[in-house]
């Protein structure tokens, strides 16, 4: 998959040939040219954008530098698009109440503000209508584990954050900032957050290693009386449900009939094992680098403890390969190139294969055709799984009814939810079990199934008119 994008601005000799040369530099250097756009030009020049796509930075840097090197070529300047979408940030503040004139200063700021103030002040509720506060989600991250890049600090996060931000903003309308702590340790962290929580309707975690994660999440969760869900966690969980139950509905299969292998019990891994025997799959088979879990091995802490507990029934020992066989589904949030397609080959009739490691998922999609069904966290392939499809529909769902928490029966609401609107469309195949997180129906869908849910399950603080 390319991933590098330059737009190289360079003044060409205008000659027939001269751009020609430039394309099969490029080419030479591994690259593509997907973009040419006339800046200016002379009698004797031409000014041209190329937006040049390559490999890697390596690959990019290289092509940049061989048309610096070329006759009739003189390079004005490199850009790289990723750095350019990002330049000055990608968020912004605006006011959504008018600020023109001395009426407008007066409702805003004093002196009406303090009949506002003076109301929260009798009713602390209030805040959740009068401010910010009723639509709003911090998105906290220490910077531990910044996506797949290890522990960058928490600033280095910032970039993710604002991206979190972007998603929620965009798709379900909610009012999302960036906030990474710069603080080390679960209950420091922890504190932190809660002591800046009044402002906010939720806390979105991200980006944070484990075990930390878990810990963060269960501490916070019995201090706050706000949601603090953990996108890595339930978000990946819940979209990975949607695209199995879809995925099996296209191979006729049942959810409690399949025999599912989960590999890669990091936070994903272990939510979406979890998940998977709360709906009632069939048998959930987990592993990690040192083979399956079962109630005999060593060495497990209290939440690889509940895994084996809940899984596994016949005790299977071994490695991945050995588990796979005979298995209708194999998720995996591990390490690229771990299957081959003779290990698809030992799994039952039409498997399913969900291959969410990166940057290549675990089956190389050039062997996909030995899957039924065939998903991976790329954008480039069918059936993109990540948790984006799932966390702004249930952050929607989860405010609108200020619920106290994220629960199970929320995430379950929301995966079932996921894979409705492939249904409803009436456009289920195998390269289509999850619709995109573009899809206009998407986040609404969500959004009910989790107000429903919250209500149900007790954590709704009013009830809503279901959409």
């Amino acid at each position: 998959m390319r991933s590098q994008v330059l737009v190289i601005r360079a003044e060409i000799d205008a000659r027939p040939e001269a751009l020609g040369a430039v394309m099969s530099a490029v080419a030479a250097g591994g690259a593509e040219v997907v973009g040419v756009d006339v800046v200016g030009a002379t009698k004797t020049t031409v000014v041209r954008d190329l937006t040049v796509q390559a490999g890697d930075e390596e690959a990019a840097v290289a092509v940049a530098e061989a048309l610096k090197a070329m006759d009739g070529v003189k390079v004005l300047d490199v850009t790289d698009r990723v750095f350019q979408a990002h330049e000055g940030g990608k968020l912004t503040m605006r006011n959504r109440a008018a600020l023109t004139s001395r009426d407008d200063l007066s409702m805003a700021y004093t002196p009406g503000v303090a009949r506002v103030c003076m109301a929260i002040h009798h009713d602390f509720d209030k805040a959740w209508e009068f401010t910010i506060k009723g639509n709003s989600v911090m998105v906290v991250s220490d910077g531990s584990s910044v996506v797949g890049q290890g522990d960058l600090g928490p600033l280095a996060s910032l970039p993710v954050c604002e991206a979190l931000c972007m998603f929620m903003k965009e798709l379900a309308g909610i009012d999302a900032f960036p906030l990474p702590i710069d603080a080390k340790g679960p209950a420091e962290i922890s504190t932190h957050v809660e002591r800046i929580s009044s402002v906010f309707a939720g806390v979105h975690l991200a980006d944070i290693s484990a075990p930390a994660c878990f810990d963060i999440l269960t501490d916070l969760g019995a201090r706050l009386e706000i949601p603090v869900f953990h996108g890595d966690q339930e978000g990946t969980a819940a979209s990975l449900l949607a695209g199995l139950i879809n995925g099996l509905k296209v191979t006729g299969k049942e959810l409690r009939d399949a025999r599912v292998v989960v590999c890669g019990l990091g936070p994903g891994g272990q939510a979406t094992a979890r998940l998977l025997v709360a709906a009632g799959v069939g048998e959930v088979l987990a592993c990690d680098r040192r083979g399956a879990v079962h109630k005999d091995r060593a060495d497990m802490d209290e939440r690889l403890a509940w895994i084996a507990e809940h899984t596994n029934s016949e005790g299977l020992t071994g490695s991945v390969h050995e588990l796979i066989r005979g298995a209708d589904a194999f998720i995996g949030l591990s390490v690229p190139d771990l299957l081959s397609a003779a290990d698809v080959a030992t799994m039952a009739k039409d498997p399913i294969v969900f291959g969410l490691a990166m940057p290549n998922p675990e089956l190389d999609p050039d062997t996909a055709g030995a899957a039924a069904v065939f998903g991976t966290g790329r954008p480039d392939l069918p059936n993109q799984i990540n948790s984006t499809l799932a966390f702004p529909g249930i952050w929607r769902g989860a405010i609108d009814v200020r619920a106290t928490r994220i629960n199970d029966a929320m995430v379950m609401a929301a995966a079932n939810a996921i894979a409705s609107v492939v249904e409803q469309e009436g456009a289920l195949s195998a390269d289509y079990v999850v619709p995109s997180v573009f899809n206009k129906a998407l986040v609404p869908a969500v959004a009910n199934a989790v107000r429903v849910a919250a209500q149900a399950s007790g954590v709704a603080r009013i009830a809503t008119v279901s959409a």
